[in-house]
């Protein structure tokens, strides 16, 4: 295998304009771990280690946002005590992914690359609105988050390109949740997860495991910004069925994750939201 350390972000672009499908980024390295039996020994790629990369590791307040760089970890802002008190979603997907271990290792730009279905950070990320800002030697873009998915593993990112920072809009929520449904109560995959918050600026629903990938759910924010009343997870059965086509695996089944999903829906909006009786 071949590995290159660069020591500046410029650097870092340059080997990637350079490689092009053959680079690989690597930050926490807990994905490509956990892949590492089914490599081939004799693949072109080259390991991009981004460890040196001190200015991917801050994280910023802004009067607009929180940025966090590239290599910021879930450890970073379970330990930042802003971000627990703003972002309290950021803080409860954090304790989901994985040990402690894993939490001082796994960064959210990683967690977003990996592009799982069943991504811990991703959904809430997507709840609060963020945007990533991509760069490569041809210069710097910044993207929705909820526009950046095309499909299973299928990004708008091309192979030169890098996150090199995910901007979390600042706002007033009176309404945020993220519920994760696993086989147990830690260190499990998503059968189901959900992260929902209100705003100002309206409704964001954003589903996990339910899809080929991290999903906003349009349809259901349309129902919720409509002010129905909703008697029963049942009144959401139409909605989710618009937004979302889980499959039957080994995890679960899609009529299990369509039912869990109205019931998350149903019962945490329940005390929360006047018209959800």
């Amino acid at each position: 295998m071949r590995v290159v350390m660069p020591e500046s972000l410029d650097e870092a672009l340059a080997h990637l304009a350079k490689l092009g499908d053959h680079a690989v980024p690597i930050a926490g390295g807990t994905d490509l771990l956990v892949n590492w039996p089914a490599q081939r020994v004799d693949d072109r790629r080259t390991f991009i280690d981004l460890s040196r990369l001190d200015a991917l590791k801050s994280i910023t307040w802004t009067d607009e946002a929180l940025v966090l760089g590239a290599l910021t970890t879930y450890w970073d802002v379970i330990q930042d005590d802003r971000a627990r008190t703003e972002f309290p979603l950021l803080l409860g997907a954090a304790r989901q992914v994985g040990s402690v271990q894993i939490q001082t290792r796994g960064t959210w730009a990683g967690n977003i690359i990996n592009a799982s279905p069943a991504a811990d950070g991703v959904p809430v990320l997507m709840a609060y609105g963020a945007k990533l800002t991509l760069g490569s030697t041809s210069g710097r873009n910044e993207i929705p988050l909820d526009d950046f998915y095309l499909d299973y593993k299928k990004m708008q990112r091309t192979p030169e390109q890098l996150v090199e920072s995910i901007a979390i809009p600042r706002s007033t929520y009176d309404v945020q949740f993220f519920e994760k449904v696993g086989s147990r109560a830690a260190q499990t995959i998503a059968k189901v997860g959900l992260a929902v918050t209100h705003s100002t600026e309206g409704w964001r629903v954003v589903a996990a495991s339910v899809a080929p990938v991290i999903k906003r759910c349009s349809a259901i924010e349309a129902l919720l910004e409509s002010g129905t009343t909703i008697n029963s997870p049942a009144d959401f059965t139409d909605a989710i069925a618009a937004d979302v086509h889980p499959i039957d695996d080994m995890r679960s089944t899609a009529k299990y994750r369509q039912a869990v999903l109205a019931r998350v829906l149903y019962f945490e909006l329940k005390n929360r939201v006047a018209f959800v009786k």
